[in-house]
């Protein structure tokens, strides 16, 4: 039993997202068939996609978020205005003049969205009266401010966050779920970016990254490319071909940060064989690959376009290999190619192996897995099952630590807790440094241990597993929910930790700081 219940820790941990409270099934039937646990959700392309209604499409999304930052622009102008001083031989302006002038400039601070900073806070508060100054909070019965109302941004972003969150939660094994997120990374944008990027970074993830984790990659990286979010994150909306009728008109040019991206991160990889004029002739290739503003000049408000007024014209060479269509064909002929290049399986490959499996992960699965890509033309099904059905993802230790996102669904899983509000796991997320969808760079968050298993990470991982203990300790006995984690597979180590502990939370906490359940 012992050696099925390893593997079921396995299956679990590091292809699922851990074992469910309430659902005692989810170790036995991973015990009783581990590969096929993980690989029944595979069978199952559409529950991969998340269609929760009020969740809007990027255009949708963009029309709202263009009108919200005009109506900003337009009480910005109202309140300077009204604030410009009286030139000579006008009247000041009166009492009510200046009350109108007071409100618009409320209305303009309170309708701007907040730019979040470089470093997020710590733990946000979920009591907006914790942001009181200490001497008014301390002062007895002292009035409590109403929270602050959230703008259409916030309100977008928290409901796609619930929605991810609760589909994690409540997923049976977690694997679709963890390619997800996997794949997100991979081509990740940041909602940091300001502008529309937090409105679009769900629909991002829904539109372009869902609907192909188990689809072909060569898909799933037109869908990038060619996503608003994506074109806004790395600023090829600027991007303009410098003998285009644009290009001569404007004072601006090429932006290469799209194409560069392209090549060292979400295709070929550094090393992959391209060269910098490779990333120039890119991007002159996608100038023009824009998104329709908010007059809905050249599409619909929000959606992708090609703005062949942007576009640089000419052929182009790209890895030896002449592109010459007058178009957006052009660079969708680029994408395709270098999605079936050698250096791309093997790169993909490489990725693929370390998030699941090890930071070194055993060269034959990597080649085993580029040789799946290859052959499959990119099936990212097949890739996904060829991982679930090599010996070498099974044998390998559990000793990679589940990053911030893994271990605060894992716990949310096992403890049986539905959110229903998101603010607990967002605050959570900033305080261990993986705020949702806001990696610092293109490249994503870390996938190493290196990254998470730092000593002040470790530390700030007690700190909210005391802080979830505290909340949830007294309605369960940690004894059982070991069993759901670990089952005969736990160590007597972490059997005499948690039946030593002074009390159920203490218990608790120690349960979800243990090896067991913090290891993938």
């Amino acid at each position: 039993m012992a050696r099925d219940s390893q593997a079921a820790l396995v299956a679990l941990n590091r292809f699922g997202l851990g074992a469910r409270g309430g659902a005692s099934g989810d170790f036995l039937n991973a015990a009783s068939d581990p590969r096929g646990f993980v690989k029944a959700e595979l069978a199952r392309p559409n529950g991969v996609l998340l269609e929760v209604p009020g969740l809007q499409s990027t255009p949708a999304l963009g029309k709202a978020v263009f009108d919200y930052q005009f109506e900003i622009q337009q009480a910005r102008d109202a309140a300077a205005k009204q604030a410009a001083p009286a030139t000579e031989g006008q009247p000041p302006p009166d009492a009510k003049a200046q009350r109108r002038n007071l409100s618009l400039n409320s209305i303009a601070m309170d309708m701007a969205p907040k730019e979040p900073s470089k470093e997020p806070p710590p733990n946000p508060p979920e009591n907006p009266n914790a942001a009181m100054a200490p001497a008014e909070a301390m002062r007895p019965n002292a009035p409590k401010p109403p929270p602050a109302p959230l703008n259409i941004i916030q309100k977008t972003f928290r409901a796609e966050a619930l929605a991810r969150l609760q589909r994690a939660v409540m997923a049976d094994c977690g694997f679709t779920e963890r390619l997800v997120v996997f794949w997100s990374n991979h081509f990740c944008i940041s909602a940091n970016k300001g502008g529309p990027a937090r409105m679009w970074a769900g629909s991002f993830e829904r539109e372009a990254i869902r609907p192909h984790v188990l689809g072909r990659f060569g898909d799933m990286l037109k869908a990038v490319e060619q996503h608003p979010a994506m074109l806004f994150f790395l600023d090829n909306q600027q991007s303009l071909g410098p003998d285009s009728r644009a290009g001569k008109n404007r004072n601006r040019g090429l932006n290469e940060n799209l194409a560069r991206e392209i090549l060292e991160l979400h295709t070929l990889g550094v090393g992959g064989g391209y060269s910098q004029a490779d990333v120039t002739s890119l991007a002159n290739i996608i100038t023009g690959w824009t998104y329709a503003g908010r007059l809905g000049q050249l599409g619909a408000p929000g959606s992708f376009v090609f703005n062949a007024n942007a576009h640089q014209p000419g052929a182009q060479r790209v890895m030896g290999k002449i592109y010459d269509a007058p178009d957006v064909r052009q660079g969708e002929a680029v994408l395709a190619d270098i999605a079936r290049h050698p250096s791309t399986a093997k790169f993909i490959a490489t990725k693929f192996a370390r998030h699941f499996v090890a930071d070194d992960p055993p060269p034959a699965l990597v080649a085993r897995l580029a040789d799946v890509f290859t052959r499959t033309d990119g099936d990212l099904k097949a890739l996904a099952t060829a991982l679930v059905d090599s010996d070498d993802a099974w044998k390998a230790p559990l000793s990679k630590m589940r990053s911030p996102y893994e271990f605060l669904v894992a716990a949310g899983r096992l403890l049986a807790q539905i959110p229903n509000d998101p603010g607990r796991y967002l605050g959570g997320l900033n305080a261990l440094g993986q705020p949702l969808w806001s990696p610092a760079g293109p490249n994503g968050f870390p996938d190493t241990n290196a990254a998470w298993a730092a000593p002040e990470g470790i530390k700030l991982r007690l700190d909210i597993s005391a802080q979830i203990a505290s909340r949830l300790a007294d309605g369960v006995d940690p004894r059982d929910l070991l069993e759901l984690v670990a089952a005969d597979a736990a160590s007597s180590e972490t059997r005499k930790t948690i039946e030593r502990a002074e009390s159920r939370q203490q218990a608790l906490a120690l349960l979800l700081m243990s090896p067991e359940f913090q290891r993938r």
